[in-house]
C-alpha cells in the first residue's frame, strides 16, 4: 500500500505502537484479526469513515465514537490502536482503512515470531501455485463464488501444511483490497521482509541452488545492498544457465540466455 505525506507519518507511528503492543509476538494474532475486522467495517460504513477522518471533528469525539462502536467487539488493544489512528491526520480518507489493514498484516507477520522467514517462503510458494494454476487462480477470483467457498478452498490447500499466519494472510488476500490475490500475496511478502528489516530478491535459475550457493549469493547481496536479503528462488527453464536476480527495480542478469541475446544483437548490428 502506498501512503504519502501525513498518512505515511501516521502509519510509521502506528507501526511503532503495534510493535510495543505485540512485543515478541504474543497476542499479535488476535490483534491482527481485530484490525482486519475494523478495516472492513470502515470500508463498508462510509459515514463512519468520513467522520473518523474529518479534520474539523475533534480527536476526542472521534476516539469516543470508536470506543463506543468497537467496545466489546474487538480486543482492548485493537480499540486502543484504532483510537490512536483516528486521532491522526490522513492525506486521503481511504488511507485510514488501508492503514489499519496494513497494520493487521504486520501483526500477522509478528505472530509468526521466529518463523517469519518460513512465512515469507510459504507466501511465495502459494503465490507461485496461484500464478501457475489457472483453474485455482480463477476459482479464487471468481465473483460468483462466495467468500466462504474460497476460504474453504484455501483451507483445503494450506491448513495443517503451512503456518497459521500463512493461512490467515492467504484468506485475507481474498478480501479484494488488492487488484488480485497474486498481488496481495506479493505485498504480504514485502511486509514480512520489512518486519525483519530485509530486502526481497527473486532469483531465477535453471536448477535449484545448493545451500552453499544460496548462502554465498545472500552474503554478496547483503554486502551490495547494506541489509539482509530474503531470496525467493524460482526455477525457470528459459534461464538455461547462470542466474537472474531481481530486487525491486534492479535486475542483475548473468544468465546464458541473456548472453546469447546480447550476442545476437551484436551480430545483427
Amino acid at each position: 500500500m502506498d501512503f504519502r505525506g501525513a498518512s505515511a507519518e501516521a502509519v510509521a507511528a502506528l507501526t511503532d505502537e503495534l510493535v510495543g503492543l505485540t512485543g515478541s509476538g504474543e497476542g499479535a494474532d488476535a490483534l491482527a484479526d481485530g484490525l482486519f475486522t475494523v478495516s472492513r467495517t470502515l470500508r463498508t460504513e462510509p459515514a463512519l469513515r468520513r467522520f473518523t477522518t474529518d479534520v474539523s471533528v475533534p480527536a476526542e469525539a472521534k476516539q469516543g465514537l470508536v470506543r463506543q462502536v468497537l467496545g466489546g467487539k474487538v480486543s482492548d488493544s485493537t480499540v486502543g490502536l484504532v483510537a490512536s489512528a483516528v486521532a491522526r491526520r490522513w492525506t486521503r480518507s481511504h488511507d485510514l482503512p488501508d492503514a489499519i489493514e496494513h497494520l493487521s498484516e504486520v501483526a500477522t507477520v509478528r505472530s509468526s515470531a521466529s518463523d517469519a522467514g518460513r512465512l515469507a517462503d510459504e507466501l511465495f510458494s502459494f503465490g507461485q501455485l496461484v500464478q501457475q494454476n489457472p483453474e485455482l487462480r480463477d476459482a479464487l477470483s471468481d465473483p460468483a463464488r462466495s467468500t466462504a467457498d474460497k476460504t474453504a478452498l484455501v483451507d483445503s490447500l494450506l491448513s495443517g501444511k503451512a503456518l497459521p499466519a500463512t493461512v490467515t494472510l492467504a484468506k485475507q488476500a481474498l478480501a479484494g483490497t488488492y487488484r488480485t490475490v497474486s498481488v496481495a500475496l506479493a505485498e504480504y511478502q514485502k511486509v514480512a521482509a520489512a518486519v525483519r528489516d530485509e530486502g526481497v530478491a527473486t532469483v531465477r535459475v535453471a536448477k535449484p541452488l545448493t545451500d552453499a550457493e544460496t548462502s554465498r549469493l545472500a552474503d554478496a547481496l547483503q554486502r551490495a545492498y547494506g541489509r539482509p536479503i530474503h531470496l525467493n528462488q524460482l526455477v525457470d527453464p528459459e534461464v538455461l544457465g547462470g542466474i537472474k536476480v531481481e530486487i525491486g527495480d534492479d535486475v542483475i542478469d548473468g544468465t546464458i540466455a541473456s548472453r546469447l541475446d546480447d550476442a545476437r544483437r551484436m551480430l545483427a548490428s
